[in-house]
């Protein structure tokens, strides 16, 4: 499976070099790697037209003088709009939105300016994140901070006080948003190479000229009034997403010699229930540990991936309740083998 994701595109290389260890039910699930253009079409067309229309709602709410709770009241479906586009560049990254590489490609740097986020490096990132998460020897491509509790013990008090101030939701949500989009992607990762550095200056010139543009037919304080919240709005729910997706009761870490692609895909990736419109919202992202079985399979494909292949149904759910209290859990205790709050 590691091959399968550093070798994007090349489909199922990685998993006929594990075919002892993927179960029988496993092959079935690629059946569901069905690129499709018109639904790629119809997705961008639903997803981008309101949320143009609510800027253009929100531009008006400011230009006449209505309440500013006015304009704040329409930047949450906004940022809702904007989480799933965010879907569908991740899906472009994974080169699976569209059929063709190109039009991936094309597509996915146009939808990072609306996300501030650039394609060629967040792709650097993101894969190596599928081929190293739930590796406790492998950490810190694109994942949460995660210590283990031996680490955390043994660590100086300084750097548990930076560690528990980092896993506070308000740091790690509320001003993690902010931090990683207005900031953060603006600046390459000393870890990619020219590609990936050119993409984020690329990146960073197109949403300077949209800003511009904006601020030429809006105002300054208009663009910023409308452009700041909703990015952070959409920003904050999509690392709340990121981080269940990963961090929930149980879960599975393990070292490097005893990780395990399946057990890692099923059981160190939630299944996040969402009702139906949070999941429309969400693009179906909920499906985690299908993403993570096999991420050529775009985000229209995974609920019927799901309700075909039975195996994949006998996963415990993670509900939208029962989610709240993931942001209790700290910790990898290696012995209880689960994550567990701070001691």
């Amino acid at each position: 499976m590691v091959e399968q994701i550093s070798q994007e595109g090349e489909g199922s290389k990685g998993q006929q070099n594990h075919t002892s260890i993927w179960p029988d039910w496993f092959p079935a699930i690629a059946a569901f790697r069905k690129s499709d253009n018109m639904k790629a079409s119809w997705q961008l067309l639903n997803t981008i037209l309101p949320y143009f229309g609510l800027w253009y709602l929100m531009v008006r709410s400011i230009q006449l003088d209505y309440s500013y709770l006015v304009t704040l009241i329409l930047a949450l479906p906004a940022a809702a709009f904007l989480v799933r586009i965010f879907i569908l560049f991740h899906d472009c990254v994974h080169g699976c939105l569209f059929k063709s590489r190109r039009t991936n490609a094309f597509v996915g740097y146009l939808l990072g300016v609306l996300v501030f986020t650039a394609f060629e490096e967040w792709r650097f990132i993101h894969l190596r994140h599928h081929g190293s998460y739930a590796n406790l020897d492998s950490r810190g491509f694109g994942d949460v901070w995660t210590m283990t509790l031996t680490e955390y013990q043994n660590s100086p008090e300084l750097k548990k006080y930076l560690y528990r101030l980092y896993r506070n939701p308000v740091v790690l949500i509320g001003l993690g948003a902010f931090f990683n989009f207005f900031l953060h992607n603006r600046i390459p990762d000393l870890r990619v190479k020219r590609k990936e550095r050119m993409s984020v200056v690329l990146t960073n010139l197109l949403i300077v000229a949209v800003a511009l543009v904006a601020a030429e037919i809006m105002g300054w304080r208009v663009y910023l009034l409308i452009q700041v919240p909703v990015l952070w709005l959409a920003g904050a729910a999509g690392i709340w997403l990121f981080y269940v997706q990963h961090q929930f009761e149980g879960g599975y870490w393990a070292r490097r010699g005893d990780w395990k692609p399946l057990r890692a895909a099923m059981e160190g990736s939630s299944f996040y229930k969402l009702p139906g419109i949070l999941r429309w919202f969400s693009g179906n992202i909920g499906y985690h540990h299908i993403h993570h079985l096999n991420p050529l399979i775009p985000n229209y494909c995974l609920k019927k991936c799901h309700e075909s292949v039975p195996a994949l149904q006998a996963k415990t759910p993670l509900t939208l309740r029962a989610s709240l209290s993931c942001s209790n859990l700290k910790l990898w205790d290696e012995s209880l083998q689960k994550m567990v709050s701070f001691p």
